[in-house]
């Protein structure tokens, strides 16, 4: 929802319906992730994707219909075996999406939810998708929004919420979303009752050591996947926010004094990138010793030639690191595309840190049998 959540806002704010389409569940190569969503706004305008094309039609029409008559839908989408252009989807892959009509009754909570989206504080937002043991679909629909400390909403019953937010809660530190699935009063072990949790976690962290100019490009990359980007260098002469437009934050600091202190206070964890661009051994040996020990962290990657890896590689078992910690090193970071410029660069640097985040060989797609898509390592 995150995609549309400007356009959706604005409707809510004027007191309009829109109609929401959003992916719960995929299967074999679906396209979209879950909670990859599509706003019918109306005026009949349309913002987000769930499927980069193959049903937006069918959800389009679908959603038009949800706002008409009020009631939410679940429907599943796949190839059609008659016909793989018809309403379904030519990769192969299976997705359910989840349509619903969003205005201030149906969604009061919405206002809220957006505040802390905005404030980039942990929120989750639980929404019944599926109630088999209501033929009525009165529960269909509603929301608990799930915080760290506090929830608020309900999904029609007290055990159910408390089940709901203590299942939510987990899933919103892992920064995950997923269907839950409870018995009629929120039971763990029944069935029949499924719960969507979109978990709207903060955006993970890049951390760039050494404000050069491949360091600019690798912001750049960094920005457009998402990430909240800092850069940092002790030379406060190129550490300046207008020579890294695109990062959220530029910090003058001895990068492994920076480092340890967002270690200490809680604001690294494994979905944290940490890209070390410096080659000088006075500032990657201290910020690398500090790195390689997090013990919770998702890429550790550093910038030189082989001859810089190998003497940098000594001088941190030299510091005492073990070769377990060493094996977390990325270096020289980066896939082999043959990059030359600090642009191509950093799409080698970002190709490498999804390669890892999803565990992608890097090798090309045509070489490729089978699945395309790959699940998140655990």
């Amino acid at each position: 929802m995150r995609d549309v959540l400007s356009d959706l806002f604005t409707i809510w704010r004027a007191g309009g319906t829109a109609g929401l389409g959003t992916v719960v569940a995929t299967f074999r190569s679906a396209p979209r992730d879950p909670g990859a969503a599509m706003l019918v706004a109306p005026d009949g305008s349309v913002t987000g994707s769930v499927s980069g094309g193959c049903v937006e039609g069918a959800v389009y029409d679908l959603a038009s219909e949800v706002v008409g008559t009020g009631r939410p839908v679940l429907e599943r989408y796949g190839v059609s075996d008659e016909d793989a252009f018809a309403v379904g989807l030519t990769c192969g892959g299976v997705l359910d999406v989840f349509v619903e009509p969003v205005s201030r009754d149906t969604f009061p909570d919405l206002d809220a939810v957006v505040a802390d989206i905005r404030e980039n504080l942990p929120v989750a937002v639980a929404t019944v998708i599926a109630d088999i043991d209501r033929p009525d679909g009165a529960r269909v629909g509603r929301h608990l929004v799930v915080r760290p400390e506090n929830a608020s909403g309900s999904l029609g019953s007290a055990r159910l919420d408390q089940a709901v937010t203590d299942d939510g809660r987990g899933l919103l530190a892992a920064g995950r979303s997923a269907v839950l699935e409870y018995g009629p009063d929120g039971q763990r072990r029944g069935e029949g009752l499924r719960v969507f949790v979109s978990s709207f976690a903060p955006p993970p962290r890049m951390l760039v050591f050494g404000a050069i100019d491949f360091a600019a490009a690798v912001a750049r990359q960094g920005a457009f996947l998402g990430y909240r980007v800092t850069v940092c260098d002790a030379r406060e002469v190129f550490a300046t926010a207008s020579r890294f437009p695109t990062a959220d934050e530029v910090v003058v600091d001895w990068p492994h004094r920076y480092l340890a202190a967002q270690a200490e206070a809680g604001a690294i964890d494994r979905r944290t990138v940490i890209c070390v661009l410096t080659h000088d051994p006075k500032f990657d040996v201290p910020l690398l010793e500090v790195a390689l020990r997090l013990p919770d962290v998702g890429f550790v990657g550093a910038m030189g030639s082989e001859r810089t890896h190998l003497d940098r590689l000594a001088r941190l078992r030299e510091a005492g690191l073990t070769d377990e910690e060493l094996s977390r090193l990325s270096s020289p970071i980066g896939l082999d595309l043959g990059a030359r410029t600090p642009e191509e660069t950093a799409v080698s640097i970002a190709a490498e840190i999804i390669a890892r985040r999803w565990g992608g060989g890097g090798r090309p797609l045509r070489d490729l049998h089978g699945r395309i898509h790959h699940d998140r390592p655990e």
